[in-house]
């Protein structure tokens, strides 16, 4: 059959695109998730480093930090403090913690990540 193609030539085309760009479109939509899952789990971190910070500032003895992040919300991670013996200077708790990729098809994907921040505060006491 040569010439234009007819209306019945074209049938279940919209189908075939439909099947060939979903799964794309869903990989996609998971990335996103994936990222916003990511993005929750830094500004978890970055609260537990303040949480951590305050409760050095107050009370310097060792673990602190930890249990202070902990209750925090955010358990696994590694924290490490420079505090400073004189009252009124700064203290720095960098706190790092494991954010690991678990969204379906795409999670397997990308490789686990480690979310990093530091928090000041003056010492108190």
């Amino acid at each position: 059959m040569t010439g234009r193609p007819t209306r019945r030539d074209q049938q279940g085309q919209a189908t075939v695109e439909l099947a060939l760009a979903l799964p794309l479109v869903a990989i996609g939509l998971l990335m996103i998730v994936q990222a916003g899952l990511v993005i929750a789990d830094h500004v978890a971190t970055v609260h537990a480093a303040r949480e951590a910070a305050r409760a050095v500032a107050v009370d310097g003895r060792p673990g602190v930090a930890d249990r202070a992040a902990a209750d925090a919300g955010r358990t696994g991670c590694r924290s490490s403090v420079a505090r400073p013996a004189e009252v009124g200077s700064v203290l720095r708790v960098t706190l790092t913690c494991p954010a690991p990729t678990e969204v379906a098809l795409v999670g397997p994907l990308l490789p686990d990540l480690t979310v990093r921040t530091t928090a000041a505060m003056r010492v108190e006491r």
